[in-house]
């Protein structure tokens, strides 16, 4: 059983943004997958959150500019401040971009106490980012100090909120007590925090409390993981005390390699190998470390580390990620030749382990093969070429669902990816003015224009009661005799973004089956009525 190492975690807050060149003041929010994972401090006093969807983010605060995360870029600028942290410490492990950690114990020794070595650690950070992005320009780094990375990585969250602004520093010791208040979603498992908040375990406190065996029992070595996190333990059982010899993979390159689109599939192929002979002998990774040697002699390393097991998608990030802070970061950090080796060598190995089912079962296993095979695909024809469907709700059926790139992590359920795809309708409360159920078979890119005939001939409105002229009898298509209507639903009007002249939007659907067999979805908007879907 491994006790926690004291850790230092530098947390750069909004990266995401940073990286991405907006503003403090800017109102902005970055998306995955149609989830925020960002937002400025003026779209945060709005009331959005990290983890709404796009559509609540927005209406919650419509003035804000909604980006994309490029993680790319964020480890781009982030390499600096690693590279500047080799002053303080060479072991320092990236868990993310904008997120590093190291442990205390040598640099204790060599700054004289944990408090002027946070005081230190924040100069450095502080004159890398001025150096990178301009004096004055970020706000700065956050720090927190406890017993293990997880509790480290909270007490820096909660440093903006401390009495200097910047750091916290849990004692030793003391951590279990500084977990205790923390909500289960802190551990980042969404899957299992939610069975959790079902039982009525709502904090790391009452998790931490409840008997090993039972947790074992109804949970597997997830919950166990999570246990040991929430008692201020190190997240994993370290079995192996050593690795055998051969298990690094590496790669030349000849003629030597500068650009990242030249190494990135090379890169994401040595990865898959890395992991595919992990798993042959059961073993899984918690840390790995990119090794590069440059035309001139350089060599490069970094070391980036998971909490728990890194999968194959995430070890393909992580790879992808350093390369493009190597190759693409500020001069600074560039090295002066391309790569002509790359190596990754995994350390801190575990077992792989058992994977529990979720709380209603679950093809987890599954999707992540399909995951793992989309990220392949991905890799050959180039970033965001290949898409999923996620769900995100609305009043129109061409709105409900759309393609997003597909996630390069673990789908939901996996303690890598916080961010699901979302494929159906979640639960929760309905969209007023919805077209109900069924969903439509198609929806149609180009609605075709329609005429909607009551019996007299003439075109059917609808007031702004909802009410309808007359009941429809007859649709016709480009002047020729159409089909007869033999029943219809609805009107279902819709008043959108009356708050926003430049997009209010009134409609009115109407579901009608006609006698040629087919069912279809109308709608009336500005004066004219189109068919927007059709069912089956």
């Amino acid at each position: 059983m491994t006790e926690p190492v004291r850790t230092l975690v530098v947390r750069c807050p909004d990266w995401p943004l940073t990286a991405l060149g907006v503003a403090p003041s800017d109102p902005a929010v970055v998306l995955t997958a149609g989830r925020v994972v960002a937002a400025s401090a003026t779209v945060r006093a709005t009331g959005v959150v990290v983890g709404q969807r796009r559509r609540r983010a927005q209406g919650m605060c419509p003035e804000a500019v909604v980006l994309e995360r490029d993680e790319a870029v964020e480890a781009r600028w982030f390499e600096p401040v690693v590279a500047a942290l080799s002053d303080i410490t060479p072991w320092v492990e990236v868990q993310r971009p904008g997120t590093c950690a190291f442990g205390v114990r040598g640099p204790v020794r060599l700054f004289g106490g944990e408090v002027p070595l946070v005081g230190n650690t924040a100069a450095v950070v502080r004159k890398a980012l001025d150096e990178t992005l301009g004096e004055g320009t970020y706000p700065g780094c956050l720090i927190g100090v406890a017993d293990g990375p997880f509790a480290a990585g909270l007490a820096a969250g909660l440093a903006a909120r401390s009495v200097d602004g910047k750091a916290v520093l849990v004692p030793a010791g003391a951590t279990p007590g500084f977990l205790a208040p923390f909500p289960v979603s802190a551990l980042e498992r969404p899957d299992l925090a939610d069975v959790l908040v079902r039982l009525g375990l709502t904090t790391l406190g009452t998790l931490a409390a409840l008997p090993v065996a039972d947790v074992v029992g109804r949970f597997g070595s997830e919950g166990l993981d999570a246990q040991r996190l929430a008692r201020g333990l190190d997240g994993r059982l370290l079995q192996l005390a050593g690795q055998p010899p051969d298990l690094a993979v590496g790669i030349e390159m000849d003629p030597p390699v500068e650009r990242i689109d030249q190494v990135a599939f090379a890169a994401r192929s040595l990865a898959g190998s890395l992991h595919d002979g992990l798993a042959r002998r059961g073993l899984a990774c918690r840390r790995v470390v990119v090794e590069a040697e440059t035309g001139h002699g350089e060599r490069l390393v970094r070391r980036w580390r998971d909490e728990g097991a890194i999968g194959a998608a995430a070890l393909a990030d992580r790879v992808r990620w350093q390369l493009e802070g190597w190759l693409n970061g500020p001069p600074g950090v560039r090295p002066t030749s391309g790569l002509v080796r790359l190596d990754l060598v995994p350390e801190e190995l575990v077992n792989a382990g058992s994977h529990q089912a979720g709380f209603w079962g679950g093809a987890t296993a599954a999707d992540e093969r399909a995951l793992r095979a989309l990220n392949r695909v991905a890799a050959m024809l180039g970033p965001g070429s290949v898409r999923v469907p996620e769900w995100r709700g609305g009043r129109d059926p061409a709105e409900q669902m759309t393609l997003v790139p597909v996630p390069e992590g673990p789908v939901a359920g996996s303690v890598d990816g916080p961010i699901p795809v979302v494929p159906h309708p979640p639960d929760g409360p309905p969209w007023p003015g919805a077209v109900p159920a069924p969903s439509p078979a198609a929806v149609h890119a180009e609605p075709a224009a329609v005429d909607v005939l009551d019996a007299a001939g003439r075109t059917i409105t609808v007031d702004g009661r909802g009410v309808v002229s007359a009941e429809p009898v007859r649709l016709r298509q480009g002047g020729g005799a159409g089909a007869g209507v033999i029943s219809w639903a609805g009107p279902w009007p819709v008043d959108e973004r009356w708050w926003d002249p430049s997009r209010h939007s009134r409609r009115v659907s109407l579901q009608v089956v006609s006698d040629d067999g087919l069912a279809r979805l109308l709608v009336l908007e500005g004066g004219s009525w189109r068919i927007a879907a059709t069912y089956d």
